[in-house]
């Protein structure tokens, strides 16, 4: 099954390393991670989203409850957050077919952030699946390089 996790934790060094050894010390394969500081500097919000049984992650998550400078675990269920992710698609786009990859990013309310003779960089955010879809429209034109952030979620 599917999880995302959101900790919040003290902005101090080494805790990422605590937390993400805490699942990957239970054998949880962690399939997205993002960390970055909140609004109060003090404070970082690490949103970790992984595979895994559910009787074990709520064992591992009741040990990260334990950590030192751990201040909040919430285990997101379906339908519980807001969820996103931004990626930057370097794609190939001659002047033949530029219009088109422009089209379908203005469909995926996408921008374009960066324009030169042979290709065009491309911002979009969106849930996953919004995201997955739009990099397999974007494959026959030919994707030179992509930069995904990971999951970010917010309780409703």
């Amino acid at each position: 099954m599917r999880h995302t996790i959101s900790v919040l934790v003290e902005n101090k060094f080494g805790v990422l390393a605590r937390v993400a050894g805490m699942f990957s010390g239970r054998g949880f394969n962690i399939d997205s991670l993002n960390v970055a500081p909140t609004h109060d500097p003090l404070l970082s919000r690490i949103t970790v989203v992984l595979m895994g049984d559910t009787t074990a992650l709520n064992l591992a998550i009741k040990q990260l409850r334990k950590l030192v400078n751990v201040v909040e675990v919430t285990d997101f269920e379906a339908g519980q957050a807001v969820s996103r992710e931004l990626v930057l698609i370097k794609v190939k786009a001659s002047s033949k077919t530029r219009s088109e990859v422009m089209q379908m990013s203005d469909i995926f309310r996408a921008k374009i952030v960066n324009v030169s003779r042979d290709s065009l960089i491309i911002e979009a955010t969106g849930d996953g699946d919004k995201v997955n879809a739009f990099l397999k429209l974007l494959e026959p034109f030919g994707l030179l390089e992509v930069a995904r952030t990971g999951v970010l979620a917010l309780k409703r």
